[in-house]
């Protein structure tokens, strides 16, 4: 059985977008080479980014079609990393809400992927 382990992100500026996500999630890449970085995640997961004009095949089309979802928990556990995310000068692409599935929020990595924090599904 097939068990999907990694993400990968294609991105303008592997080294950019590595400090990026080493100071969001707090951790240091596995593998980090002018092209390519990897970071573990918890559970066996991790996020590859991939520099754009080195991925084979191609990639085609644009756009943000799809997003990191970053579940915490806590009591005012997401408005909590919206003002610490805030503060830092992420890029905001939906403040703070309430959605049919409670609070969240979305922000932008230097390429313009979303990054969705919202509450744990219970």
């Amino acid at each position: 059985m097939a068990n999907p382990n990694l993400i990968l992100l294609y991105v303008e500026d592997t080294a950019k977008s590595t400090a990026f996500y080493r100071d969001l999630l707090g951790r240091e890449p596995a593998v980090e080479a002018p092209n390519f970085a990897s970071f573990p995640l918890d559970g066996g997961f991790f996020l590859g980014l991939w520099a754009e004009s080195k991925v084979l095949p191609q990639p085609t089309g644009q756009g943000s079609r799809s997003e990191i979802g970053i579940m915490v928990d806590g009591e005012g556990a997401v408005a909590k990393q919206y003002e610490k995310w805030k503060a830092a000068g992420h890029r905001i692409a939906q403040e703070l809400t309430t959605l049919d599935f409670g609070p969240t929020f979305v922000i932008l990595d230097p390429n313009g992927h979303r990054i969705r924090v919202c509450e744990p599904d219970k």
